[in-house]
């Protein structure tokens, strides 16, 4: 999530009452969880054992909850709770604006593209042109579409992550201050729910197609030219690569990354990172053809 202009970490630090250690001279300019930092933006971290991730990131600003050595070229913004003070940031930078039209404020909408009655779209959206977007669809806050985009009735794009952080036995929900991108060429199919990022953006890249009632969780990233057939579910944070092929009632577990042209074939269940230009299946999936032979194999053992 990128600000609309540079802070200085002396103002966040005075703003949110916060001790500092390092190069106080810097600016921020977004705020991201680890999974997607980059240069210029803020985390946080609030477990020792992840301490040495977030200070070798490329995280220029690190909310941290007690004092060490920071490293050369960074910032450390010290408190008692960091997850409350990251939150709260996100807050500030994307406070909530309840929808009270069926459209909200700065929509653009591109040459060509007609939007069907029924249609809920919240602020700060972008269409692209000769878009076609069917009655009982909702699109959220951000979110960006491209051009020449087809979403089918009752999808729903830019819902809240499901996202939280357990404190004290109790969830407490992340701000979903990302967005959803839909590049060109997309086809979103009926009952679909896309969900926006916590910081980043979720994608579904150029060309790809979805089929009806499909999940993508937040930040997911799905490549271009895929074709993702219905009843699959995405977690949060996977990357799905280009061209892949992924049959029906397909799990894909969070924080993956599967090769470009894999074939998942349908109700398998994806657990780990998968090499690309494979064909998968089962539970957990496994290449396909040594997956059938386990099947044969144990056909053989129990006599049928």
């Amino acid at each position: 999530m990128n600000f609309s202009k540079p802070i200085s970490v002396t103002d966040i630090a005075d703003k949110y009452h916060l001790s500092i250690s390092g190069e106080k001279s810097l600016y921020a300019t977004g705020i991201n969880e680890i999974h997607k930092v980059r240069e210029g933006d803020i985390t946080f971290v609030d477990i020792e054992k992840y301490y040495t991730k977030s200070l070798t990131s490329s995280a220029t600003i690190i909310i941290i909850n007690k004092a060490v050595d920071c490293p050369p070229g960074k910032v450390l913004l010290i408190t008692d709770d960091p997850f409350a003070v990251y939150n709260q940031i996100v807050w500030d930078h994307r406070p909530m604006k309840y929808l009270t039209a069926d459209r909200g404020e700065n929509l653009i909408i591109g040459e060509g593209s007609h939007i069907d009655h029924g249609v809920h779209i919240g602020h700060d959206v972008t269409i692209g042109k000769n878009c076609y977007i069917q009655s009982g669809v909702f699109i959220g806050d951000d979110t960006v579409v491209g051009d020449n985009v087809i979403v089918q009735a009752g999808a729903l794009i830019g819902t809240d992550a499901f996202y939280y952080k357990k404190i004290d036995g109790k969830y407490h929900k992340w701000r979903s201050g990302g967005k959803v991108i839909i590049e060109n060429d997309v086809e979103i199919g009926a009952g679909c729910t896309i969900c926006r990022g916590v910081s980043g953006e979720t994608i579904i890249g150029e060309g790809t197609k979805l089929d009806c009632q499909i999940h993508i969780g937040h930040g997911a990233v799905i490549g271009k030219h895929c074709l993702i057939a219905a009843q699959t579910g995405i977690a949060g944070k996977t990357i799905i690569g280009d061209n892949c092929v992924i049959y029906g009632q397909v799990g894909v577990a969070q924080n993956l990354r599967i090769g470009d042209h894999t074939i998942l074939l349908a109700k398998s269940g994806v657990s780990k990172d998968l090499e690309g230009g494979k064909t998968y299946f089962g539970v957990p999936a496994g290449e396909a053809r040594e997956k059938y032979k386990e099947l044969a194999g144990i056909k053989m053992l129990v006599g049928k």
